[in-house]
């Protein structure tokens, strides 16, 4: 192999190299940007849980309330007394 095929061959080996690179390098920043979409929406998803168990605490403590405000027919007393 002369000098100058020597050259060209690893010419074409550090172009292939660099062009996996830039795509890995694509890649990566791609994966990256999903990565940090997902965080934001699961930070959002979190929060909208939160509110949601906050509402269905309340909801169940109302219920609780209006149940214990409301007679119930063992409660009240028969007319005829």
């Amino acid at each position: 192999m002369s000098a100058q095929q020597a050259s060209d061959a690893l010419a074409e080996r550090l172009e292939a190299l660099e062009s996996r690179l830039a795509h890995q390098e694509h890649w990566l920043d791609t994966l990256d940007r999903a990565v940090a979409t997902q965080e934001r929406r699961l930070a959002q998803l979190e929060r909208l849980n939160e509110l949601m168990q906050q509402k269905l605490r309340e909801q169940h403590r109302a219920l609780r309330e209006m149940d214990a405000d409301t007679p119930r027919p063992e409660d009240e007393v028969p007319p005829h007394y």
